[in-house]
């Protein structure tokens, strides 16, 4: 039965469709070069602001394009474990601006190679346990942090905006800006077919030729430039002097930036799923945890060449929804440009010649996209007290310290680290998250084993916990029936023949309104989200075989259901709404 057409996303290519080459690569240049422009001005604005040499501003931008696009087609094909196997984008962070300026500061690009190689660690130690921190990095948080994303991005390209060449007319910026900004929006909204794939590079040629009337955009640059060049001489080598005074005190603030920067490429993996297909379908959880291993390769490349992080490009999501492609290979034609430019400096001049008015432009309209992903994510599942108090208090208080607000003259070296509004939001919802669920979660666990046999035992687990919470029979029967069902899901059919041993931990929380049962279990290959939403679609459609029946039951019972597939764990978490004794029976 087909998908109804108002459940249908616009999506041109989903990713497991192969566009023609030629097509391919002309999707990847118009998605490619603006991400190409912010990883060499991150690395150039780290370095100049930091008074290095040009030898090493040009080594930073060659080893920052190179690593990108080696890391982009990673996360595209997935190798392995590494790799999200979807459009997501590599290119340095600037998240990472502050404390890479200091560190070439304090002690030159051998330092921040060090800090940068024994940081990216911690990106896979995130990875390998992202199971088991499901339930402080949520939807909500990671949604918080992908709002905060634009928040602080926004400032800086209004800033942008009031920087022009000496002489320049008041004009040209906001003009070559709103130029931009309104094509983009107009042919994205009103765009149909291959026009609207083409909306950034129409904008962007638009402003482009609007600043150029004002004599913004600056030829000789892109004239000057040589056509093929390979910076060799500025690899900076390591520092293994570990000094108090620079390494140890700068350390912690690269593993706290890069633990949110895990966090936002949590957000985006999970963001460019939502995006991607026609038809919506379960989280991935693999994908994700696959994404930030690619995010640690990337990582640990740009510390072993002493370059500026490299990481997911949050833009990767907004161009996607924007163009409606999410093709591996598009991405996979993005990274191969992105190792090419690396080689052709008058390439990257043509990308770094377009003024800073016309990519703000550009840039105000993928923010926008991205901080509505953001609010999509916070709020898919519902949203709460609990939930809003976690997403409104972590965004507000990010936006203050963004705009030194909160505590401006504090000093020190975390003050570098609390002018990121982005750093200290996240940390704020997580660390609310933390404080939620130690205070509100009153649970009990089971250790059993994933087999028909252990029914008797979760019956007599969760009549138990029932009685002691002083539900009554009519949801007690129900949290019973919704247990038994998920493990008869969990098991299958083949499994069931094959006595096939998994171990499973069974959850049980009490939240006030619902029970929430969490089932652990070691990996399987199908999603029960995916199974109930094809079983919806299908309702009045022939008769159930016996396998879909507990998926049937399940779906009766439960209020909601929740499937999360890792590398090495299965995690269904399933709702059932409570009564207490004395409220009457459960509908």
């Amino acid at each position: 039965m087909e998908t109804p057409a108002h459940n249908l996303r616009a999506v041109r290519y989903e990713p497991e469709e192969r566009p023609r080459p030629i097509l391919a690569f002309g999707l990847a240049f118009q998605a490619g070069m603006p991400i190409v422009a912010a990883i060499v001005l991150t690395p150039a604005i780290v370095v100049r602001a930091a008074g290095m040499a040009d030898s090493y501003l040009s080594w930073s931008i060659f080893t920052a394009l190179a690593i990108s696009g080696v890391t982009t087609v990673l996360q595209a094909r997935r190798v392995g474990y590494f790799g999200a196997g979807y459009t997501l984008f590599m290119g340095t962070s600037g998240t990472f601006i502050a404390v890479c300026v200091t560190a070439l500061a304090d002690g030159g690009p051998a330092l921040l190679a060090t800090l940068v190689v024994i940081s990216s660690s911690f990106q896979f130690l995130f990875a390998a346990r992202l199971s088991l921190l499901r339930r402080i990095f949520t939807p909500t948080v990671i949604g918080t942090v992908l709002m905060l994303i634009p928040a602080t991005v926004m400032p800086v390209l209004y800033h942008v905006l009031q920087q022009v060449p000496a002489g320049a007319a008041p004009a040209a910026a906001p003009a070559s800006a709103a130029a931009t900004l309104i094509v983009v929006a107009v042919v994205t909204l009103r765009g149909a077919g291959v026009w609207r794939l083409w909306a950034p590079v129409i904008g962007i040629t638009v402003g482009c030729v609007a600043a150029g009337a004002f004599g913004l955009y600056d030829i000789g640059r892109v004239v000057e430039a040589p056509w093929i060049a390979f910076s060799v001489d500025g690899w900076p080598g390591f520092d293994f002097g570990f000094s108090a005074a620079s390494f140890w005190s700068l350390l912690p603030a690269f593993v706290l930036v890069t633990l949110v920067g895990a966090a936002a490429t949590v957000g985006d993996g999970v963001a460019i799923q939502n995006v991607s297909w026609r038809t919506p379908r379960a989280i991935d959880s693999r994908a994700v945890q696959g994404a930030v291993l690619a995010d640690g390769v990337g990582q640990l490349l740009s510390g072993l060449a002493g370059t500026v992080p490299s990481t997911t490009s949050s833009s990767s999501v907004a161009i996607t929804d924007l163009t409606g492609v999410a093709a591996r290979r598009v991405g996979v034609c993005t990274g191969i440009i992105f190792v090419a430019v690396a080689f052709v400096p008058k390439v990257t001049a043509l990308i770094t010649a377009i003024p800073t008015s016309v990519a703000a432009g550009y840039l105000t309209a993928l923010m926008a996209i991205l901080f509505v992903n953001g609010m999509k994510l916070v709020v898919q599942n519902g949203i709460d007290h609990r939930k809003g108090l976690v997403a409104g208090v972590g965004f507000w208080i990010g936006v203050g310290f963004q705009h030194r607000s909160i505590f401006p003259d504090y000093g020190g070296w975390w003050s570098g680290l609390l002018e990121n509004g982005m750093t200290v939001g996240a940390v704020t919802a997580i660390l609310l998250t933390l404080c939620m669920d130690v205070t509100t979660q009153r649970h009990k666990r089971l250790k059993t084993e994933v087999r028909v046999s252990a029914v008797r035992d979760i019956h007599t687990f969760l009549a138990d916990f029932s009685a002691r919470r002083r539900w009554d029979q009519a949801t007690a029967d129900r949290l019973c029936l919704a247990a038994e069902e998920t493990l008869l899901t969990l098991i299958g059919p083949e499994e069931r023949q094959e006595r096939v041993e998994r171990r499973l931990l069974l959850v049980v929380r009490d939240d006030g309104t619902a029970a929430e049962l969490e089932f652990i279990a070691s990996t399987d290959e199908e999603n029960i989200e995916d199974r109930l939403a094809l079983l919806r679609q299908q309702d009045g459609v022939g008769m159930p075989v016996d396998h879909e029946l507990s998926l049937r039951l399940l779906g009766h019972f439960a209020s909601s259901v929740r499937h999360q597939q890792y590398h090495d764990t299965d995690i269904v978490t399933i709702r059932v709404d409570v009564r207490r004794n004395g409220s009457g029976a459960v509908d």
